[in-house]
Formats: structure tokens, C-alpha cells, sequence
């Protein structure tokens, strides 16, 4: 294996939660509404009725079956530990009620800063990227130690500013890795049809789309079997439901795997080496 997939690989594992090493923030923090995703409500800073003493999740290994889909795809980069284990030094807020509103309040302030972590660091890892690597890390330095600020200045951090400073470095890294497949697009009958963003339900079996943006790019329930999908950029790309099976994502940049995990497929789908195909689709 390359060092290129080794620092992959490395970086999945530590940017992914360890539930283990926290104390189920996500199953309390987060709210969410009765849907297809959920199969009830939840309001914020309730613990879900499958959380149990443990802190784990008492039908985690049956919650695709239990209405809970949602649950699957949720990432929080390893923002869950960060926050049990470094920022509240292992106090729980089971035990320290005191803090249990701050500690919920953080967690998605925390987990958009890790999965910026996440981008930067795959970023960094591209030989393509190599020209802005002195900005990559720079960019990394400063996002850990914003990481490692306490609660309040968390909390008062403004977020959106910092994300507009990483997307930059994000947006010149897409550009650098698809600068020799990306012409694939300029002619190409999917063009159009890709500008309108909303890609609900679109039939796209087959397409070329090599070297196409796609990020950000809704594709819920869209038919991508068999699609062309090398060295696209899917930052962000909503899979919900959609088809790829036998579809190849070979030298995809910033696909994650709560964005497979979303998605249908099968086993002749490609993916990147660092990504698992999801148990759901082999059965």
C-alpha cells in the first residue's frame, strides 16, 4: 500500500467517532422528527429511548430495521470523543448535570471543526495538492487549535468564517486534483443538467461524469448505477437513496462514509481504498 492510502486510511480512523470514548452525545444532543429516517421524535438534550446506562445504543447493530436510518449516517468526525474525553476531561453529563447543556451545545460546533479536520487533511495527502500544501497546514494548525479552546470560546467562535477560509483552500484542492479529467465535462451532455444542483431522481446510469463538481449537488434517489464518478469532487453531494451500484468512485476527493452509508449499492461498486462498502448493501 502507498503512503497516499496509508494517510488516508489513517485519517478515516481519526476522524471517526469511537463510541467507546464518549458519552453519547448524538444520541442526546441531536433532535430530530418522525420521518423516513426516524421512526419518532426527539427533542434536543433528551436522551433517545435506545441509549442505555453504558452510554451505547441498545439496537445499534438493528437500526436500519428499527425505523432509525437516520441514525447511520450521521458523522460526527470524532467530535463526540473530543469533547468527553479532552474538552470536559471525562466528566459526564450524567454525572455533572451542571454542564450537560454546554457539553450539547458544543457538539455541533465541534464536529463541523473536525470535519473541516477531515477535508484538510485528505487535502493534504494528494500529491495534486502539493502547490498549497504550506496553506494546508496552516490551515490545519490553526483549526486543531481552535479545537482545543475551551467550551465558551467555542461557543462564541463564529464558524461560518473560519468554514469560508477552509472552503477556499477545499475549492483550489478540487481544482488541482481534477485539472487534467475535468475537460471531460466541458463538452459533455451532462453539463447542463449538472448546473442545476438539484439532481433529485435524475437518471444518470451510465454517465460520464469523470472530473465533474459535484459538490454540494442534491442527489437523492438518483439513478447513478454504472456512472463514471472518478475524480469527482463530492464534498457535500447528497447520496440519500441513490443507486450506485456499479458505479466507480475511484480517486473520488472528499467523499465520506456516512455519505455511502446513505446510499444504495452493491458489490461492484468501486470506491476509494480507505471507504467501506456499507453491510446494507450486500444484503
Amino acid at each position: 500500500m502507498s503512503s497516499e492510502l496509508m494517510n488516508q486510511s489513517h485519517i478515516q480512523k481519526k476522524f471517526s467517532a469511537d463510541c467507546d470514548q464518549c458519552f453519547g452525545l448524538c444520541c442526546v444532543a441531536l433532535p430530530y422528527a418522525k420521518s423516513a429516517d426516524f421512526a419518532f421524535n426527539k427533542d434536543g438534550g433528551t436522551p433517545c429511548q435506545n441509549l442505555n446506562a453504558g452510554y451505547r445504543c441498545n439496537i445499534h447493530t438493528n437500526l436500519r430495521n428499527s425505523g432509525l436510518r437516520g441514525c447511520t449516517v450521521y458523522d460526527c468526525f470524532g467530535a463526540g470523543q473530543k469533547i468527553s474525553q479532552v474538552t470536559y476531561s471525562g466528566k459526564s453529563w450524567r454525572d455533572s448535570p451542571a454542564i450537560a447543556e454546554e457539553m450539547f451545545n458544543l457538539l455541533p460546533v465541534m464536529q463541523q471543526l473536525h470535519e473541516m479536520l477531515f477535508y484538510l487533511n485528505e487535502a493534504l495527502s494528494l500529491a495534486e495538492a502539493r502547490p498549497i500544501y504550506a496553506d494546508l497546514q496552516k490551515a490545519i494548525a490553526k483549526t486543531e487549535q481552535l479545537t482545543d479552546q475551551d467550551p465558551e470560546s467555542l461557543l462564541n467562535l463564529h464558524v461560518p468564517a473560519h468554514r469560508a477560509l477552509i472552503n477556499d483552500l477545499l475549492l483550489q484542492t478540487s481544482e488541482l486534483v481534477r485539472a487534467k479529467v475535468k475537460k471531460n465535462m466541458e463538452h459533455s451532455k451532462y453539463n447542463k443538467k449538472l448546473k442545476q444542483r438539484d439532481l433529485m431522481g435524475a437518471n444518470l446510469r451510465g454517465a460520464n461524469l469523470r472530473g465533474a463538481n459535484l459538490r454540494g449537488v442534491l442527489l437523492i434517489a438518483a439513478d447513478l448505477r454504472e456512472a463514471d464518478m472518478r475524480m469527482t469532487d463530492l464534498i457535500g453531494a447528497d447520496f440519500r437513496d441513490a443507486d450506485l451500484s456499479g458505479a466507480n468512485l475511484e480517486g473520488s476527493i472528499f467523499l465520506t462514509q456516512a455519505q455511502l452509508n446513505s446510499a444504495k449499492g452493491n458489490r461492484k461498486t468501486i470506491l476509494p481504498p480507505s471507504l467501506s462498502i456499507p453491510d446494507h448493501w450486500l444484503h
